[in-house]
């Protein structure tokens, strides 16, 4: 049985770390996976893709909270249905009331199967039993549904704050983005290429490319960019 760990951010104000660290702590055997700049819906998320493939029924996937499985609710209740039907256990750091396992040992601890020894009696009372459970399961998947009915409000009031955001600063004669001609903080530039060249794998460092673009606070053009900056410099070096 394997622990999958699953991190991802959205954008570059967002601390992926984080994450990974909350994961590690509560698993540490977990294969954690990590994406960079993802949408609120699964499609396009590759290493997601690759851990709900290679899952199997006793296997655990762990987020660090339900917002970075799904924030589209009709789609994540859809894989929560789909991994729960499999056997594959879902573990939500900050959500603990919703993983699989709260409902599977509520069930099993309330209802187990029923034998009397009297063939009729077993057969009425478990069937009883059995659709109490199945009320029970559906109310479990109602709070489910809420639970992800509540990220994807999240971001959708977030983009809303924004966008009127940007609206009341353009009104107010603020300059929304940099200016046309301004040059970048050379310091600024610096200390993110000693970044990248320190913890970029292709620099003999530990991390990806998506932890190394949140880490050094570059997006992923800037980081191509100072990449090969930094290789030219290393051949000026050793020359």
């Amino acid at each position: 049985m394997k622990i999958y760990g699953y991190a991802r951010i959205s954008t570059s104000k967002q601390n992926i770390e984080r994450q990974v660290r909350n994961i590690s702590a509560a698993f540490p055997a977990a294969d954690i996976r990590t994406e960079a700049y993802t949408g609120t819906k699964v499609e396009g998320r590759k290493e997601f893709n690759k851990i709900m493939k290679a899952a199997k029924p006793g296997d655990t996937i762990v987020f660090d909270s339900i917002s970075r499985m799904s924030r589209n609710a009709e789609e994540g209740f859809a894989l929560y249905k789909d991994c729960y039907n499999k056997g594959v256990e879902l573990v939500f750091l900050k959500e603990p009331q919703i993983n699989t396992s709260t409902y599977k040992q509520e069930v099993a601890r309330e209802f187990g199967k029923v034998e009397t020894g009297d063939t009729d009696t077993d057969t009425f009372v478990n069937e009883m039993l059995e659709a109490v459970t199945r009320y029970i399961m559906r109310l479990a998947e109602r709070q489910i549904k809420i639970a992800f009915d509540q990220s994807e409000k999240e971001v959708t009031d977030l983009h809303k704050r924004t966008k009127e955001g940007i609206e009341t600063a353009r009104l107010a004669g603020k300059q929304i983005g940099q200016q046309a001609g301004r040059k970048l903080n050379v310091k600024k530039a610096g200390a993110a290429k000693q970044t990248i060249r320190t913890h970029s794998k292709t620099f003999g460092g530990t991390l990806t490319d998506a932890q190394v673009m949140e880490l050094a606070k570059v997006s992923k053009p800037t980081l191509y960019k100072y990449k090969k900056e930094i290789a030219e410099e290393m051949k000026r070096e050793q020359e």
